[in-house]
């Protein structure tokens, strides 16, 4: 990692090596990636479900070649499914087997000691991304916060404020080299000021139309460039229509492959409506859209491409 960063040398380079993975950042997202890779600090990455946050971590684990360590957070997930936990079968198998030697009581200290030990320590995610040993350090994604309690980013801020942690039987674990780290959030709830304080920040935007195009031409190359065009348009007009769940690139992905799989090469109000629940999940949202609201986007569609 440290000769990867020491090769990142400006935002453009950051771009051309996202680009290089299918990942097409528009500049103030490759801004902020540069600068956290060069700061060392965390980047928070806000943004509606869909817009690619979590790609930005898959992206830069396969631009750097480093370890991609995901924690997936959710309601009710405490430090030691996040940090770590001790293999209690395994230490009963232990201690089952020294009973049955004879060594259980012969030395009760050293028994324990045993039994909270590294062989017996299951590392989860943030202790495996701070005690990544003498290789190169990973990329932590922590995926999703606003999903936590209060409780859970409270102790996330701390272990990413010092890259440590204490195991009471072990002792203090520090990071020799800090992982890159990537937070996001769908911003479901508003994620506390002082974790933002600790990390970079942007927002990141649904891709604008050339953008979209450009993402479609690279993430599926099959489907010709006036469907691509097609599919854009008319993906960027449902977003502007106040949907529950405005589609995002993966579901323009989505429909994209889906039209061409079954040879559709100008959009038309029956393949949309046929289609229709590849771009959009929710009934409700294909309800709304339905009827004159999809023939203008599938109009100005015609007319963009």
């Amino acid at each position: 990692m440290t000769s990867f960063l020491t090769s990142v040398t400006s935002v453009d380079d950051v771009r051309a090596g996202m680009a290089d993975h299918d990942y097409l950042a528009d500049e103030g997202l490759a801004t902020a990636i540069f600068l956290a890779l060069r700061l060392g600090r965390p980047l928070l990455l806000e943004g509606e479900a869909g817009v690619g946050k979590t790609e930005v971590a898959k992206t830069l684990a396969g631009w750097s070649g480093a370890e991609l360590i995901r924690l997936q957070c959710y309601e009710g997930i405490d430090a030691a499914q996040a940090l770590y936990e001790w293999d209690y079968s395994k230490q009963l198998l232990h201690l089952r087997a020294a009973e049955a030697t004879g060594t259980a009581g012969a030395d009760t200290d050293q028994l324990e000691a045993e039994l909270y030990s590294e062989r017996f320590l299951v590392r989860r995610p943030l202790l495996r991304a701070i005690d990544h040993g003498d290789g190169p350090p990973p990329v932590l994604l922590v995926d999703e916060v606003d999903r936590a309690d209060d409780e859970f980013e409270a102790f996330l801020l701390e272990a990413l404020s010092e890259y440590a942690v204490t195991i009471p039987e072990l002792g203090e674990i520090r990071a020799t080299v800090p992982p890159m780290v990537i937070v996001t959030s769908n911003r479901t709830r508003d994620v506390h000021d002082a974790l933002k304080r600790r990390c970079l920040y942007h927002w990141v935007e649904h891709p604008d139309f050339e953008r979209e195009v450009a993402i479609l031409a690279r993430r599926a190359p099959g489907v010709s460039d006036r469907l691509s065009r097609q599919v854009a348009s008319v993906t960027g007009s449902l977003r502007e229509a106040g949907l529950y769940k405005p589609p995002g690139v993966a579901e323009t992905l989505d429909w994209a492959q889906a039209l061409e799989l079954i040879g559709v090469e100008e959009l038309d109000a029956a393949a949309v409506d046929a289609t229709l629940g590849t771009l959009l999940k929710y009934r409700e949202d294909q309800e709304r859209v339905r009827g004159s609201l999809l023939e203008e986007a599938i109009e100005k569609a015609l007319a963009r491409s």
